[in-house]
C-alpha cells in the first residue's frame, strides 16, 4: 500500500491526513491549534505542522505531500528566509482603505477586472503590501520575497533554505491580486505599484500535478493549493457544482470553465486546482454566526439548532443581518450586525435562534445569485464546513437557496483534497485519481422567496454601509 498526506493549515489549526493513494481510505490523522488573531507568525504554522504530523505518527512512509491552506495571507520574508513580520491574514481589516487607494490608482473595479479578475478588498494581498508600504517601510525595504500561507509551509516541508525554491499554484496565486489566472503568470507591475518599488522575489507557479521538490525523507511535494480550491478537489466539483462552505467564513464558488470578470467586486476571479476556474464569492461572517447566537441564549448548537426550526419562515419579520465582524462581500469592513423587526411577538429564543440561521443562509445565497450572475452555470448545490453539522442549517438551506441541497458526509475537506493532489502528482495522468465518495444527503425544502426579500429590504440598514441618499 502507498501512502499520501494531504495538510489543511487553516486559520484556527493545521490538520494532517494520511490515505491510502489508490483508494482515497483515511489512515490516520492528526490536528494542531493555531494561534488566534488576524495577525500570525509564519512559525507559528510551521511548529502546528510539526505536532500535527507526530499526531498523524508521521510522515517518513508517506510518498507524497501536498498543502492546502488559508488564502490571502501575507508572508513576507528577508533574505535569510526569515519572517519580516507576522503574517497579515484574510481576516485582517486594516488594508480597507489601501485597498479603495489601489483601485483609485489603477482606473478604478473596472481595470482591476480586466487586469487580474480580482478587485482589491481588506482581505487581498495585494492591499496588505500596500498597508505595509505606507505603514512600516522598514520592513517592506526588508523584504525580499512574499509568499503565502501554503507556499511557506510547502517550503519548510521542503528544508531548503533557498528562496528560489517557493513554489505555489494557480488557485492560491490568484487570490494575491497580482496574478491573471487566465494569462497564468503574475502582474508585478501590479505588485510594484502597491509596494512602491521593484517587486521582491515571488514564488514558481506550478501545473495543477506539477512536483516541486521533495521532502528531506524523500516524498514528494505537491504543489498546494488555496484552500477553498482543495476542498473542491476534494470534492470532485465539476463545471455547474456550486459549492457553499460554512467555515470561519462563509464562501460560495463554482468550477467553470470561465473566467469571471466582475467590476462590482462580488466575485472574484480565483483558479481552482485543476487548471479549470474556480469563481468565487466570500463573506467574513461564516459558522461564528452560529456560535454568537448560541452564546447569546445560553446554548449548544444542537439547542440553536432546536430552537430554530421550531420558528416559523421568517421568523414572524424578525431579521438577523450578520455582519459581525464588518463584511467582506458586501465590501464593508466597518459594518456591524444588526436585528431588525423586534416585536413583542417574535422576542423569544426560537425567533432570534432562526433569524440567525436565516441570515447567514440570505448572505450566502447572495453569493450565489452574485456567481449566477457571471454566467456560471449552476448544476447542483453542495454545502460542506462545520456549519454544515448543523441540521438546522441543513433543513433551511434549501427553502432559502431555492434549489436542493447535497451535503456530503462531515470530513476534512480542504486536507483530503491536498491528498488527493498529492496521490495526482505521485500517479501522474492528466486527472487527479478517483478516489470513492462517501455518503450524500440530500435536502430538498419548498422555497422562502419572502424571507430573503425580507433580509434585502433591511440588510443595508446597518453602521458601516453606505448611507441611501445621503442619509442611513
Amino acid at each position: 500500500m502507498t501512502f499520501v498526506a494531504g495538510v489543511d493549515s487553516s486559520t484556527q489549526s493545521c490538520k494532517v491526513m494520511v490515505c491510502d493513494a489508490d483508494t482515497g481510505a483515511v489512515v490516520r490523522e492528526g490536528r494542531a491549534s493555531h494561534p488566534g488573531g488576524t495577525e500570525v507568525d509564519p512559525r507559528a504554522w510551521s511548529t502546528a505542522l510539526d505536532e500535527a504530523i507526530t499526531a498523524a505518527g508521521g510522515l517518513d512512509d508517506v510518498a507524497a505531500v501536498s498543502v492546502g491552506a488559508q488564502q490571502h495571507g501575507m508572508v513576507c520574508l528577508d533574505d535569510t528566509g526569515a519572517p519580516v513580520r507576522d503574517a497579515l491574514l484574510w481576516n485582517d481589516t486594516r488594508s480597507a482603505s489601501t485597498a479603495a487607494d489601489l483601485v483609485r490608482e489603477l482606473g478604478g473595479p473596472d481595470a482591476w477586472a480586466d487586469a487580474v479578475g480580482v478587485v482589491p478588498l481588506a482581505a487581498i494581498t495585494v492591499s496588505k503590501t500596500r498597508w505595509l508600504a505606507d505603514n512600516e517601510p522598514g520592513n517592506a525595504a526588508r523584504t525580499a520575497a512574499i509568499c503565502l500561507p501554503h507556499d511557506w509551509l510547502t517550503w519548510r516541508l521542503s528544508g531548503s533554505s533557498d528562496l528560489g525554491m517557493l513554489a505555489t499554484d494557480r488557485s492560491d496565486a490568484s487570490g494575491t491580486g497580482y496574478f491573471d489566472a487566465t494569462a497564468g503568470e503574475y502582474r508585478r507591475d501590479l505588485l510594484e505599484l502597491a509596494l512602491r518599488r521593484p517587486s521582491p522575489l515571488l514564488p514558481a507557479v506550478a501545473g495543477p500535478a506539477e512536483s516541486v521538490g521533495e521532502t528531506p525523507w524523500g516524498a514528494l511535494l505537491g504543489p498546494g493549493a488555496g484552500d477553498n480550491a482543495s476542498a473542491a478537489l476534494a470534492l470532485d466539483a465539476r463545471e455547474g457544482d456550486v459549492i457553499v462552505s460554512v467555515g470561519t467564513s462563509g464562501v460560495v464558488c463554482a468550477v467553470s470553465t470561465t473566467a469571471p470578470r466582475d467590476p462590482d467586486g462580488y466575485v472574484a476571479g480565483f483558479a481552482d486546482a485543476t487548471g479549470l476556474h474556480l469563481p468565487l464569492v466570500c463573506t467574513l461572517n461564516g459558522a461564528r454566526v452560529l456560535d454568537a447566537a448560541a452564546a447569546m441564549l445560553e446554548v449548544d448548537h444542537a439547542g440553536l439548532g432546536g430552537l430554530a426550526l421550531s420558528a416559523p419562515a421568517g421568523s414572524d419579520g424578525l431579521v438577523l443581518v450578520p455582519y459581525l465582524e464588518g463584511e467582506r462581500t458586501p465590501n464593508r469592513p466597518d459594518a456591524t450586525g444588526a436585528i431588525h423587526g423586534l416585536r413583542l411577538s417574535n422576542s423569544t429564543p426560537a425567533h432570534l435562534a432562526r433569524a440567525a440561521v436565516e441570515g447567514l443562509l440570505c448572505s450566502l445565497a447572495d453569493g450565489i445569485d452574485h456567481i449566477i450572475g457571471q454566467g456560471t452555470p449552476v448544476r447542483r448545490v453542495l454545502m460542506v464546513g462545520g456549519g454544515a453539522r448543523s441540521q438546522a442549517v441543513c433543513e433551511l438551506a434549501p427553502a432559502i437557496f431555492g434549489v436542493p441541497v447535497d451535503v456530503p458526509e462531515p470530513g476534512e475537506y480542504v486536507a483530503r483534497g491536498a491528498a488527493r493532489q498529492a496521490a495526482w502528482v505521485l500517479r501522474g495522468g492528466d486527472e487527479p485519481p478517483k478516489w470513492g465518495e462517501g455518503e450524500i444527503r440530500r435536502y430538498e425544502a419548498d422555497p422562502t422567496p419572502h424571507v430573503r426579500q425580507r433580509y434585502a429590504e433591511v440588510r443595508d440598514l446597518t453602521d458601516g454601509a453606505p448611507p441611501r441618499n445621503g442619509r442611513r
